[in-house]
Order: C-alpha cells, then sequence, then structure tokens
C-alpha cells in the first residue's frame, strides 16, 4: 500500500465531532487527504481536530468538489456516502482486525493498537475515543489496521477483517434489532464470514494486574489477549504490555481532584455500562457517590428507562437531564424524567434538563470525601469540566 493512497483527495465529513468520524477524518488525514467537516455544536473530540476547519451550527457547507462522509446521526442533512461505506473502503485497504459488541469494544480495540505498537507492529487504529497512550483517536503504521466496528446501524458487516471479535452480546439499540437473539444472529453471521474470529463472553476474564480498573476489563483484556495471539503476538509478551494500558478517554477518566471531591468522566450510557462504572466508582470507598447522567438516544430511553434508572440507584444521589437531541426524532412523552423516576428511592434524585442545571447541582451536593461521576454519551464531559472548575480549593 502506498504511505499516502488518499493524497489528493479532500474530504468534508458532516458530523466530524462525533466519536467515530473524528477517528475517520483523523485517519483520512495522516493518508494525505485534505479534511474539512461540519457539527451542530462542540465536542470533545473536537480537540483533536484542532488544525482542521470545522463549521459548527446551522447547517452543513460542503466545499466546492468534496467528497462528502455522512455519519448516522446526521442523515439527510447532506448529500453524501455514509460514514460506513468509507469505513469500508479504510478496512480494505490493509489487513485489519475489527472489534465489535455491547460493551468494552473501545477499549479493546485500544488495547490490541496498543500493544502492537509498543511490541514493534507498527499498527494503524481508528477507534471511537481518546487515547492518550497512542496520541488520539486515530494513527498511521505500516501493520495491521485495528478498527472499533459499530452494530447500532448494522454498518460493521460492511466490514470484511481477517481477525473479527465482538466482545459480548446485549440489546442497546433497539431500533435496529427486534430483540437480542437477533443482535447475537447478526454478529454470528458477520464473526463466520471471518477467516479468524473471537467471542469475548466465551473468555475467562484475566487474573493479571491491570493499568484500569474494573472486573469489565478484565473481560476486555481477555478479548484482546486473544486477538493478539491470532495475530501473532507472544501471549508473554502481550500480557506484560496490556498491563501497562492505562484506559481511553471517557472510559472512567479523573477529571480532576480539588477540596476533596473527584470528579471522574465515563461514556458508559446503558445500564450494563453506568452499572459497571458505579460499581467500580463504590471501590474507590467515596464518602457518597454522586451519578450526572445524560440520557442519549429517544428510543434506548423509551425502552430501558427502567433498567437505566435501577443502575443509577447504585449511586447515593442521581442527577439525570434530558436526553441529548441529534441522534433520533424526539417521542412524545419521552424525556429523562422517566429515568430519573425509576431511580428507586432509596437514592437521592436530582431533575436537571440542561448540562447547566446538571453542573449546578452536583456542586451543591458535592462535599469533601465524595466521588462524582459524569456518564453518557454527548456533553457529560462538559459537566465534569465544569464541575472541577466550580469546586472551591
Amino acid at each position: 500500500m502506498s504511505p499516502l493512497p488518499l493524497a489528493g483527495r479532500r474530504f468534508y465529513f458532516v458530523g466530524i465531532g462525533g466519536a467515530g468520524l473524528s477517528a475517520y477524518a483523523n485517519f483520512a488525514r495522516a493518508l494525505g487527504a485534505e479534511v474539512a467537516g461540519w457539527d451542530a455544536r462542540d465536542t470533545i473530540f473536537l480537540e483533536a481536530l484542532a488544525d482542521v476547519d470545522v463549521d459548527l451550527g446551522g447547517e452543513p457547507f460542503p466545499r466546492a468538489g468534496a467528497e462528502v462522509v455522512v455519519s448516522t446521526a446526521h442523515a439527510g442533512r447532506a448529500e453524501g456516502r455514509s460514514r460506513a461505506e468509507f469505513l469500508a473502503e479504510l478496512v480494505s485497504l490493509r489487513r485489519a482486525i475489527v472489534v465489535g459488541g455491547a460493551h468494552g469494544k473501545t477499549t479493546t480495540a485500544a488495547m490490541v493498537a496498543y500493544v502492537l505498537r509498543e511490541l514493534g507492529h507498527d499498527p494503524a487504529w481508528i477507534v471511537g475515543g481518546v487515547v492518550p497512550q497512542l496520541g488520539g483517536n486515530a494513527g498511521v503504521g505500516e501493520g495491521w489496521l485495528v478498527v472499533e466496528g459499530d452494530e447500532s446501524d448494522r454498518s460493521i458487516a460492511l466490514l470484511q477483517p481477517e481477525i473479527a471479535a465482538v466482545t459480548n452480546v446485549e440489546l442497546d439499540h433497539h431500533a435496529a434489532y427486534g430483540s437480542e437473539a437477533e443482535l447475537a444472529s447478526f454478529f454470528e453471521d458477520w464473526l463466520a464470514a471471518a477467516p479468524h474470529a473471537v467471542r469475548g463472553w466465551e473468555l475467562e476474564p484475566v487474573s493479571l494486574e491491570l493499568g484500569v480498573p474494573g472486573e469489565h476489563n478484565r473481560a476486555n483484556a481477555a478479548t484482546a489477549l486473544a486477538v493478539l495471539a491470532l495475530a501473532g503476538v507472544d501471549r508473554a509478551a502481550a500480557e506484560r504490555t496490556i498491563a501497562s494500558f492505562s484506559g481511553v478517554g471517557r472510559r472512567f477518566e479523573l477529571v480532576g481532584e480539588r477540596g476533596g471531591v473527584r470528579v471522574i468522566d465515563d461514556y458508559g450510557h446503558n445500564p450494563t455500562e453506568i452499572a459497571a462504572t458505579l460499581r467500580t466508582a463504590r471501590s474507590l470507598e467515596p464518602h457518597a457517590l454522586i451519578a450526572v447522567y445524560q440520557p442519549h438516544v429517544y428510543e434506548r430511553t423509551r425502552q430501558l428507562h427502567q433498567e437505566l434508572g435501577a443502575a443509577l440507584g447504585l449511586a447515593d444521589g442521581a442527577i439525570v437531564t434530558d436526553v441529548i437531541e441529534g441522534r433520533d426524532a424526539p417521542l412524545p412523552g419521552v424525556t429523562g424524567k422517566l429515568v430519573l423516576d425509576d431511580v428507586p428511592p432509596s437514592t437521592r434524585r436530582g431533575w436537571a434538563p440542561t448540562i447547566e442545571d446538571a453542573s449546578t447541582l452536583a456542586l451543591a451536593w458535592a462535599r469533601p470525601g465524595d466521588v462524582v461521576v459524569t456518564l453518557g454519551v454527548g456533553e457529560p464531559w462538559q459537566i465534569a469540566r465544569d464541575v472541577v472548575e466550580g469546586l472551591a480549593e
């Protein structure tokens, strides 16, 4: 493959501030393309694209002559290729490893890329989170291409890797699948088409000491090590290296500590992920554990508000915002209040429609010795930063 196979091409990414499209944009420019884009609002992922021409707000305005790539969340706002089709082109350029699954796929893919790089295999990677140890959410090397796949819109089916891995199976995208059995069948068909496949749920979580906390990360590491073995990496060397992996941005990320209050931000957005994050936070033995959750996707909120509320009940206090708009159309009667109403009465409950309301309420509740955990896909990272800034020294 040419070191710059996209040289001379120009792209305009609609939804460039998303976890996936920001990585695709970074990867495309590393392969020689000229990149610009649009998003409805500022996001944490745009920090990795500080020198890229990005239109914020209003409507997309593709540059003349640019190839347009449109994210799922903004389908219909501009004419162009789907982000899934673009990713399939990138995967077709070289030997690839693709990791999917309901939970842990970002961390697992990042673990694989990190070990490959540290052991001199010169990988490329495209993952849905910023990995400090890798310098971002995308990078270019001459070895394996490690990619996080997405089942939410079935687009992972377009990817044809040499090694396919699924961390676990749990219904999270009700608009795309009618049942968990349908999702399991979909994943099985995709795995069966790959020359090599890893089914994470068949593996025992690793027992070695890791640099990232939580039982869920022991399961992620088991899947990563199985993938690395298929990629030809010595098991002992992989285990030594994976132990030094320090995590992905917005995955139990310590944003700051002031006035005796620790503030942690996490991407967890469905009941299983929220519960795992809050159990891990509880292991820090806080005086009180305060969870701040921003629901994402109206259909998920409609289907899972009871389970989401129960998961938030693992905290001593739960603050819930309204659903962030943009991924799907609003549904009558579906707001974040549905989730809050299902938080057990033993947990202190707070309604905060906006992220500004949530920051203000979290600051009012927090006391020295407490841990505040912000949760969700959209803008909880901003709540976390605002809380840290607002805490007294």
